[in-house]
């Protein structure tokens, strides 16, 4: 059976990473499957365990740390995040082409851990930052402090974008989408 090959999208907080997954995970065509994160912090309004992420404590986070069971893990807004390696490696060998929807940090993680396989990079942006700060306000689910935080972090992470494969806009989720599902098919192809 033919591996699936690692999808990783990545890019600053609020471009609408989330938005732009939901449109590909519609795709039946590219044999997408959405790698679940783990992650500490509360689940927002309509998450669920499972299916958005592994919901758990900051002491099954760190003890899935030191037992080395995730592809990559970082902190961020004070929250750890990390991908359950047998999760994703179980994904690929059944053929599935699997999708990381991750931080930048935890991105370039996994782009040297995979530095002698195959995978596809991703870094999705919008127009500029006033529009990724409305984008962060608009979903109202955070305090002032947090929103300040997540676009200072944001400007950072821009800086990152030439370490990805592909850059990709989200001034429409259903046009970056259909971009991304694109690129995967052309790399599937050479697979």
């Amino acid at each position: 059976m033919k591996k699936g090959i690692l999808v990783i999208l990545s890019g600053p907080s609020g471009v609408g990473k989330g938005t732009v997954r939901s449109y590909l995970m519609k795709d039946e065509s590219i044999n997408l499957v959405y790698s679940i994160s783990m992650t500490t912090r509360k689940p927002r309004p309509g998450e669920i365990n499972g299916v958005d992420y592994f919901f758990v404590t900051q002491d099954e986070f760190t003890e899935a740390v030191k037992e080395n069971k995730l592809l990559e893990h970082a902190d961020f807004v004070d929250h750890s995040y990390g991908t359950p390696k047998d999760y994703v490696d179980k994904l690929l060998n059944e053929g599935h082409n699997v999708l990381l929807e991750i931080e930048t940090r935890g991105a370039c993680q996994v782009m040297d851990a995979f530095k002698d396989r195959k995978y596809i990079s991703i870094f999705l942006i919008c127009e500029n930052l006033i529009e990724l700060e409305r984008r962060i306000r608009g979903r109202k689910t955070e305090c002032e402090e947090a929103i300040r935080k997540r676009i200072q972090k944001a400007q950072k992470e821009l800086e990152l974008e030439c370490n990805y494969q592909h850059i990709v806009l989200n001034d429409k989720p259903e046009r970056a989408a259909e971009e991304i599902a694109n690129i995967i098919k052309k790399e599937s192809l050479s697979n």
